[in-house]
């Protein structure tokens, strides 16, 4: 959860006279396990997966839950589990109810099998599930609900476990470093010499980049940035699938524009790339090729939520909770030039209905003084190294990392 959060919505629920009964199983779910097609999980602390710390969450959830149901004295075909599924929650964990086709992109807590057997026998009752977050927060409005509420920032359901990047080792297969000269040849366009590539993939690359239009986009930007895989895999969604690829990571200035049209063209030339980001800081020129072994340990979630709680607080300060969608803060297992350290990546998120949706450019959809004031903050939580800025629309980025 948030920093103190369990005990915010104790104290909000309390004032409107609601008696919440609160169950902490914080050790129960850290040793939680459950099976994902017909295998047993490793315990969530030691779960690197997304897909199976999301299905481990959403199980132990119903488990808890009947754990608690039985605790109260009630009969468990009488209780009813109230949600409040949206409809792009299901059309991404491909649920029937709404496809029997689509591709899963990634598993909500919600819609777990486990969920799913419930909702079979009647027990679960979602009046939002046709709904998206933008329809939501409207019927919050005509409701009459207080205005704190309606525009809160979303929550995924998993909580911070699925914006805590989990990794035991660098991810660098084949294309490594292929890719990363790649990204050096987009990122100084105009240079002839580029080591690392072959002749005819020079070629290539620049008679795919003629073709698409692009040439005049990469000229404007050529050698004022360096362009360099991060070693970890994130989210996306390119083409009709979920995909889970490299991070490519952009230093120099923060000329913003420029920024976001190499941002735009790397994956459309790098299909291995989902996700670019703005590290601030010094120039990285690559090869990162190390990261920090990060599990769901407390260390961990106390340095993402310090550094969500600042970003938040942010937020509420230049009334941003209105004009920003969803602003995921997301803790990334790489030092860069502190080893042993970690980063802090921000998602400014852009969006009517949640399944696309763009990034906030600094100075026209957020203050660059926010920016910078989450920047310096961030870097201040123990043991975090640099701060980055997504610069991803989706497609190719999901909302979330993870």
């Amino acid at each position: 959860m948030r920093k103190q959060e369990s005990e915010r919505v104790e104290v909000a629920l309390a004032v409107l006279g609601l008696r919440l009964h609160v169950c902490r199983a914080g050790d129960l779910f850290a040793a939680a396990q459950t099976t994902v097609r017909g295998t047993l999980t490793p315990p969530l602390h030691q779960a690197i997966n997304p897909e199976e710390k999301r299905k481990i969450i959403g199980d132990t959830f119903m488990k808890v839950a009947d754990m608690e149901i039985a605790k109260l004295g009630l009969k468990a075909e009488d209780v009813f589990l109230a949600q409040g599924t949206l409809r792009p929650d299901l059309i991404e964990s491909s649920s029937k109810t709404v496809s029997g086709i689509a591709a899963v992109i990634k598993t909500h807590h919600n819609d777990t099998d486990l969920v799913r057997a419930l909702r079979d026998l009647g027990r679960v009752v979602e009046p939002l599930s046709e709904l998206h977050k933008d329809e939501v927060r409207e019927l919050g409005k005509t409701l009459g609900l207080p205005e704190g509420l309606v525009w809160r920032q979303p929550f995924p359901g998993p909580g911070l476990a699925i914006r805590i990047l989990c990794t035991a080792s660098p991810y660098m297969d084949a294309s490594f470093t292929k890719t990363n000269a790649t990204l050096r040849l987009l990122a100084n366009w105009k240079m002839d010499d580029h080591p690392g590539l072959e002749d005819g993939v020079v070629q290539g690359v620049r008679q795919l980049v003629q073709t698409m239009g692009l040439q005049d986009q990469l000229s404007t930007c050529s050698g004022r940035f360096s362009a360099t895989l991060v070693p970890i895999q994130t989210v996306g969604v390119q083409g009709d699938g979920r995909t889970y690829s490299y991070l490519c990571a952009l230093t120099g200035p923060t000329e913003w524009i420029s920024l976001f049209v190499l941002s735009n063209v790397i994956p459309k030339l790098c299909h291995n790339i989902n996700r670019v980001v703005y590290l601030f800081g010094p120039r990285v020129d690559g090869p990162v090729e190390t990261v920090t072994p990060t599990l769901l340990s407390l260390e961990a979630v106390h340095q993402l939520q310090d550094a969500d709680e600042i970003v938040n607080d942010v937020l509420l300060k230049y009334d941003l909770v209105r004009t920003l969608s969803q602003v995921p803060v997301v803790l990334v297992p790489v030092g860069f030039d502190k080893p042993g350290h970690r980063s802090i990546a921000i998602r400014t998120f852009i969006t009517n209905d949640f399944m696309t949706g763009v990034p906030a450019i600094p100075g026209t959809d957020i203050p660059e003084a926010a920016v910078q004031e989450m920047v310096k903050r961030v870097a201040g939580v123990p043991h975090i190294s640099r701060v980055m800025y997504d610069l991803t629309s989706k497609p190719p980025g999901t909302t979330e990392w993870e």
